[in-house]
C-alpha cells in the first residue's frame, strides 16, 4: 500500500487495483489526525507516469464525517491510460466541523 504525505492533518492510505482492463480502481483509507471532525470529504486519485505527470484523475466521495483520529476508506475509479506507472491519492476538500449529530 502506498502512503500519501500528510496534508492538512490527513494521511491516506492506497493500493491500486488493475484487474479491470478499461478502468483502475483504487483503494485506500483516510486517516483523520487533526484535532477537529473532517466533514464532506473527497479524494482525488490520479494515475502518474515515468516523469510523475497526471495522466488521468477520478475523484471520489470518502465520508460525510470522520471523527478526530478516526479513519473512513475509499474507492475511486481511475481511468486505465498507457503509460501510468503509479498512482496516488489525496483529500482534496473537506471542512472541519463538530461532525454529525446523533438524535
Amino acid at each position: 500500500a502506498a502512503v500519501a504525505s500528510a496534508q492538512d492533518g490527513f494521511r491516506v492510505t492506497h493500493t491500486a487495483d488493475r484487474s479491470n482492463p478499461g478502468q483502475t480502481r483504487i483503494n485506500g483509507t483516510v486517516f483523520n489526525d487533526n484535532r477537529l471532525d473532517a466533514v464532506d470529504v473527497y479524494v482525488t486519485a490520479e494515475a502518474l507516469d515515468a516523469s510523475g505527470k497526471t495522466v488521468a484523475r477520478g475523484i471520489a466521495f470518502v465520508s460525510p464525517s470522520i471523527a478526530s483520529g478516526r479513519s473512513a476508506s475509499f474507492s475511486a475509479t481511475v481511468p486505465t491510460m498507457p503509460g501510468a506507472t503509479s498512482y496516488r491519492a489525496r483529500v482534496s476538500s473537506f471542512r472541519f466541523g463538530a461532525g454529525l449529530q446523533s438524535p
